[in-house]
């Protein structure tokens, strides 16, 4: 089970539901910016134990050009997402912030689409527009 990716999807779901409640509360106290410094740090740590006791070091030479460039796009992208997310959660409801978050879902289809050359059939974007649909109706209601 652990070597599927539907499994490693679920448990990053839950996780996310939590970062969404554990945030809410944690940001309740201090500057979201500062929140979000706090969060990473945290990252980096337990990230770094991964790492170490999984042996999975390698010199940074034996990374190419190209991953290089992407893996700090990405660390760009996720920063951007984490500084507004814990802005978001600083003044609105986590119950709302979590699912327009979750938006997130419509614009990876159609940038999977668009730049990575993706084909979702018909039944994929009647779901993903359901995912957007749902999303409006918890967000506003």
């Amino acid at each position: 089970m652990t070597q599927s990716w539907q499994f490693w999807a679920l448990v990053s779901a839950a996780f996310a539901a939590l970062t969404a409640i554990f945030g809410k509360v944690g940001v309740a106290g201090v500057n979201s910016d500062l929140a979000t410094l706090i969060r990473t740090v945290v990252i980096f740590c337990v990230l770094v134990g991964i790492v170490t006791m999984s042996g999975e070091w390698q010199a940074p030479s034996t990374i190419g050009a190209r991953t290089w460039v992407f893996l700090a796009l990405s660390g760009l992208a996720t920063g951007g997402s984490w500084i507004a997310y814990y802005r978001a959660l600083k003044i609105g409801n986590a119950s709302q912030v979590a699912p327009i978050d979750k938006l997130s879902i419509v614009f990876v289809a159609i940038f999977a689409t668009l730049f990575l050359g993706e084909d979702l059939s018909p039944v994929a974007w009647g779901g993903i527009a359901m995912i957007a649909a749902g999303t409006v109706l918890v967000a506003l209601f």
